[in-house]
């Protein structure tokens, strides 16, 4: 296993660094310390062709150019939508700052996916990878209590990457953090993710309103495009007339609830290409998003930026849960840690 770095430039200063692991299967992965954003995952499909499986841009001034899709980057404090950029604690009304008016989404105006981390190499018994930690202070984007974050990326031979997202704070405070990897499986954004399956340990959804803010309504899987269970093209929830779908501009953007018994997990997989992706997470819930507000504008490594080029599989707590007492609580507490784990697996299937 080895790893090697290359300069991206500097942003305020400080220097933005990209760091390639690769393992002893000649499987890799890139992330640089600015918005622990992962830039490319290489692996090889069943003709073994080594190709790139998450849409990214060439440059650190693309990613500073187009935040909006928050390409491989963490969010946070708090990952997707909180209604009205407001809500209640200990009494106490907090008001964040409304990025996508009038909510708040990812964390603000300048959320996680925007600052430079601190990082260091992690070095352990077939793994390698990289940490980083970042310091959010008391009233960062209006959220409350300093917050000191910690996340690794570490990749293994079992051709493994395992995402562990640690924390700390001096006072109450809504917490909950993703990665926002756009996936396509295709190798190289060679096809959109229409076409790729989707196999997934839920059976219940977040009803959205208009503003794609839950609505508190959790919503059975069966009978609907959004019943995993079995498996289920993604094209079915985008060639569809089902409310929720068409909704969110046709497709999926929407959290998916984990089966309170159930192993937490999701197969992501391209028949064409033989490559699969498993998941397995401890969180509650996996945003299925299908990259349906993708545009022209942005290039992917010479290849023009459409719908559905890539699919996002955020796990998470429940998207407003600060604002819903029904949904399992997001809020750390000073004598608490926050941990959350997601391990992705890759893999060739004949």
């Amino acid at each position: 296993m080895n790893y090697s770095q290359r300069s991206m430039g500097e942003v305020n200063g400080a220097k933005i660094t990209e760091y390639t692991f690769t393992n002893n299967n000649g499987m890799s992965f890139s992330s640089m310390n600015y918005g622990c954003i992962i830039t490319k995952i290489i692996v090889p499909d069943k003709e073994g062709n080594k190709e790139n499986v998450v849409l990214g841009f060439e440059t650190l001034e693309e990613y500073r150019q187009y935040p909006g899709p928050y390409l491989g980057a963490i969010v946070g404090r708090v990952a997707g939508r909180i209604n009205r950029g407001q809500f209640e604690l200990n009494g106490k009304e907090y008001r964040l700052n409304t990025n996508t008016p009038p909510n708040h989404l990812h964390g603000g105006n300048v959320g996680w996916s925007e600052v430079v981390f601190d990082s260091s190499i992690v070095e352990e018994e077939g793994a390698i990878g990289i940490r980083y930690t970042y310091h959010s202070p008391d009233g960062e984007e209006g959220y409350p209590g300093n917050f000191d974050f910690t996340v690794d990326y570490l990749l293994t031979n079992e051709n493994e990457i395992v995402l562990t997202y640690h924390g700390k704070t001096d006072k109450e405070t809504p917490v909950t953090v993703t990665n926002h990897s756009y996936f396509n499986l295709s190798g190289n954004n060679k096809r959109d993710i229409t076409n790729h399956e989707l196999i997934a340990d839920v059976d219940r959804f977040l009803e959205l309103d208009e503003g794609f803010i839950p609505t508190g309504k959790m919503v059975h899987t069966e009978n609907t495009p959004f019943d995993f269970s079995e498996g289920k093209l993604l094209k079915a929830g985008i060639d569809n007339d089902f409310d929720q779908n068409t909704l969110v501009g046709n497709g999926y953007d929407h959290p998916l609830i984990f089966s309170e018994e159930g192993s937490h997990s999701a197969i992501l997989r391209d028949k064409e290409s033989g490559r699969e992706m498993s998941l397995v997470t401890n969180q509650p819930a996996l945003i299925l998003y299908s990259g349906n507000q993708l545009e022209d504008k942005y290039d992917f490594n010479g290849v023009t930026g459409r719908k559905y080029l890539g699919v996002c599989l955020e796990t998470q707590g429940f998207p407003d849960a600060i604002n819903h007492p029904e949904f399992p609580s997001v809020v750390l507490k000073p004598e608490e840690t926050y941990h959350a784990e997601t391990k992705l697996k890759f893999r060739v299937t004949e």
